[in-house]
């Protein structure tokens, strides 16, 4: 379970939405997320923001997808430093790939990104390069309506794991 949930419903609300938004970059999801506060738990908060997540609007879920890297590089510069660092930890399995499944995974992502208009995401956290791969290939063949809707079903399982990280450094 999660850590201690007072610190968070005790934060103004401009300052409960910077922490949140190293979960999620969509601001409209911190303001959702800091605007239900308090929360009686930590699991409640987790529930209320993967929900928040799925009832996004696709500019809302653009907006979160602009602060993830590509699989494969490394974390965007202006990300704080708690992001960068769960950032690396949750591509360690890219990290660690050969260099011929790293090069895939850089065609991959440039392919996606032409077919999408977006980088390719995945919970990456507990899959290897090669399971990241075989995901992207899979997915190059989505529809735009069905990559959209899977997109934000990564997009929620990552903000599940961030948020509980949160909650958990206190």
């Amino acid at each position: 379970m999660a850590g201690d949930i007072g610190w968070l419903n005790s934060l103004p609300p401009d300052r409960a939405e910077q922490e949140l938004l190293t979960c999620c970059a969509s601001r409209q999801w911190a303001q959702k997320v800091a605007a239900a506060r308090p929360y009686p738990d930590a699991e409640e908060a987790i529930a209320a923001a993967v929900a928040a997540v799925c009832e996004l609007s696709w500019p809302d879920v653009e907006e979160a997808l602009s602060a993830h890297p590509r699989i494969g590089d490394r974390a965007k510069a202006e990300l704080s430093e708690r992001e960068a660092a769960w950032s690396r930890g949750e591509q360690s399995g890219a990290a660690s790939a050969d260099a011929a499944v790293r090069t895939e995974l850089a065609a991959g992502n440039r392919a996606y990104e032409d077919r999408f208009g977006h980088v390719f995401l995945i919970r990456a956290t507990g899959r290897s390069a090669e399971e990241m791969l075989a995901e992207l290939r899979k997915r190059l063949a989505n529809s735009e309506l069905d990559e959209r809707i899977k997109v934000q079903s990564e997009l929620a399982d990552i903000t599940r794991l961030r948020v509980r990280k949160l909650l958990g450094d206190r």
